[in-house]
């Protein structure tokens, strides 16, 4: 079949066409460009006459004339030029808009999103400071409201325990924060011990202190801002450079835990399935490699049991825990972990005075979210989610979604599944008043000392976050997109729900698939889809070795990924691979797999090399046309397995 012909098959009847999402792109074809253009030259329009009506009395400093000048006109040329030139060079880009893409985390772009952030660009504001941006600062700081709503966190700033959220480059950076603010919020306790600050409850020992709750070293933190706040003037300051000598902050991780040698510094417990960013993130935080701890999985989901048992060892052994990760969507897999039974190991280790931080990487999967959350901020019961899909949500993932409200922190990229320009993650945490242990001064951005108020104490962003100076076009594409499509299951939930039927689709295609194959290749999912991401793993009929399979599987993908070489337009699906590494997967799975497709392990071979599909676009299924691409995406694989064969039977 030809590239431009049509990639046949007919689309699943169960789903009716949903027209709302029509409008919410450019579309795979610019379907949307009128709209588009006519929402950009408005904006460029509002924004030229908002320049020319800041005092209007002076004068314009570049004369009409000018654009006859020749230096105008040549560097008007140039720019053209380089401007083409990069517009030709751009064309060599992955088509990430269509349905024949089913690669990488990433999609079409949401129009509202792709609007607000053109309109904000050119006043370019810097979301360090209200200084600096006085309107996207404010928004910003609503979209981490919006995105601890869908979360299921407290999100009212009335409330003393509001959540607070802040965007990021993306979810590493987010992943940084929440391991920076556990470590200074698990610290504090013992600074003020440290410091013997008279008249507030303090544990009795360094190793309580480290352990105390996060409720309770809030509430500790509290207690000594309320005290601190009830002194003179001279006392205050005294009193407070007293503790910030004691604080990790101030004495760098060395220091600390050499003035306390009843602890040692602490472990961050993670699935092995967790993202890279974790082991980056120890690293800058100095703790080193060491310290990141990976777990067992079952199914690639974090294993419970194994989460136990190490909690005992770590109390046993009264080795402290920094943190606990689990992941909400594997970007490798998209498996989801259970939350749920993460917060019950910690109430179980609490038992044995071991506390820690419960942190989601939901990077992926947040946005999930949204099918779970009812339109007043509740909670969905799983058999209203689960009505319109064949299988989602199981039983387990209901659960994890569930108890995403008990957590301390959440990543959230809003560039992932959120369908938002690159690059704007997020960071949430459960309750905003942790975030006073971050704060930095700088005297020529912040200028006050903190204020009471919710709203006005970030409007200084730059005091909490990692990040200095950054974009607020990427906070106003994400605010104004939340309010066009509130994240609950009826607005943007709508997004999601159409993407995991269609990754049900696939599912139930692969297994017909490897049915209709199966004289030719042995073909898994090897893990059921929790999300809307499915893996394939494929074995040549007959094969034993891991090499040749693996060999095959990259020969597969060799044909599905980007070659900036070749004209696009001879690429008919793109897709992207991944790889089982045996030692991470485990003796069960990895047995459960191998036997699944007819291969013996190889003396040489650590990993299985498999198809990896992230099925976010939501016209896979045209219904409009009556063409399902995921059928042709099978059919394209089933001639690419042909020729493969017929070339290694020629060899032969």
């Amino acid at each position: 079949m030809p590239a431009s012909a049509s990639p046949g098959g007919s689309a699943a009847p169960a789903a009716a066409h949903d027209y709302a999402l029509d409008a919410c792109f450019l579309g795979p074809y610019g379907e949307n460009d009128t709209l588009l253009e006519k929402l950009v030259v408005e904006f460029l329009r509002d924004h030229v006459y908002w320049r020319r009506n800041f005092h209007p009395e002076d004068p314009p400093p570049i004369v009409t004339a000018a654009a006859r000048q020749p230096d105008y006109l040549d560097f008007e040329a140039r720019m053209r030029r380089e401007l083409h030139q990069l517009s030709a060079a751009l064309k060599k880009s992955v088509p990430f808009h269509s349905p024949r893409y089913l690669g990488h985390m990433v999609s079409d772009l949401l129009l509202p999103g792709l609007a607000a952030q053109m309109l904000t660009l050119p006043y370019n504001p810097n979301n360090v400071s209200e200084d600096a941006a006085p309107v996207t600062v404010d928004l910003e700081v609503q979209v981490g409201l919006q995105l601890a709503r869908m979360l299921g966190y407290a999100h009212d700033p009335r409330q003393p325990a509001c959540a607070f959220g802040h965007l990021t480059s993306g979810g590493t950076v987010a992943n940084y924060q929440a391991l920076r603010l556990a470590l200074a919020l698990k610290a504090f306790p013992v600074a003020l011990r440290a410091a013997a600050v008279p008249d507030l409850s303090l544990p009795p020992d360094d190793w309580s202190a480290f352990n105390l709750s996060g409720e309770d070293s809030i509430a500790l933190l509290q207690q000594w801002q309320e005290w601190l706040a009830a002194l003179p003037a001279a006392q205050r300051s005294a009193w407070q450079a007293r503790v910030e000598a004691q604080r990790i902050e101030q004495l760098g991780l060395h220091g600390f835990f050499a003035a306390h040698p009843q602890l040692r510094e602490p472990y961050v417990l993670a699935p092995v399935t967790a993202h890279y960013s974790w082991s980056k993130g120890v690293k800058l935080l100095g703790l080193g490699r060491d310290q990141l701890e990976l777990l067992p999985t079952r199914g690639m989901r974090l294993d419970p049991d194994a989460l136990d048992a190490a909690l005992a060892r770590h109390a046993r052994e009264r080795r402290p825990v920094l943190m606990a990760v689990a992941v909400l969507g594997g970007t490798e897999y998209g498996t989801v972990d259970p939350v749920d039974r993460v917060l019950a190991a910690r109430r179980r280790a609490r038992a044995q005075g071991l506390d820690f931080c419960v942190h989601v990487d939901a990077a992926w999967g947040g946005y999930l979210a949204t099918v779970f959350r009812a339109e007043d901020g509740s909670l969905r019961p799983r058999d209203e989610v689960a009505a319109g899909f064949t299988h989602f949500p199981a039983p387990e993932v209901h659960a994890a979604f569930a108890a995403l409200a008990d957590t301390d922190s959440v990543t959230v990229d809003p560039h992932k599944l959120g369908y938002l320009p690159y690059g704007a993650g997020a960071f949430v945490c459960r309750d905003h008043r942790a975030m006073a242990l971050l704060a930095e001064r700088a005297d020529y951005v912040f200028h006050s000392a903190t204020p009471p108020d919710y709203l006005t104490r970030y409007r200084s962003l730059g005091q909490y976050i990692p990040e200095g100076s950054k974009s607020g076009a990427s906070a106003a594409a994400v605010y104004v997109t939340h309010k066009v499509l509130p994240l609950d299951h009826r607005h943007f939930g709508r997004l999601p729900r159409a993407t995991v039927r269609a990754a049900e689709a696939f599912h139930a295609h692969a297994l017909r698939f490897a049915a209709e194959q199966a004289g030719l290749v042995q073909l898994i999912v090897p893990f059921a889809p929790d999300s809307n991401l499915v893996c394939l793993a494929l074995n040549p009929r007959g094969n034993r070795s891991v090499a040749a399979a693996n060999a095959f599987v990259g020969a597969l993908h060799d044909s599905l990924r980007c070659d900036p070489q070749q004209p696009l337009q001879l690429k008919e699906f793109f897709g992207s691979v991944t790889s089982l590494r045996f030692d991470l997967l485990g003796a069960a799975d990895t047995a459960r797999i191998l036997d699944a497709l007819g291969l013996e392990a190889d003396a040489g071979e650590e990993r299985l090399v498999i198809l990896r599909h992230t099925l976010m676009n939501p016209y896979l299924i045209d219904t409009q046309n009556g063409i399902s691409y995921i059928a042709g995406y099978f059919a394209f694989l089933a001639r690419q397995i042909q020729t493969l064969l017929a070339r290694a039977q020629a060899a032969a």
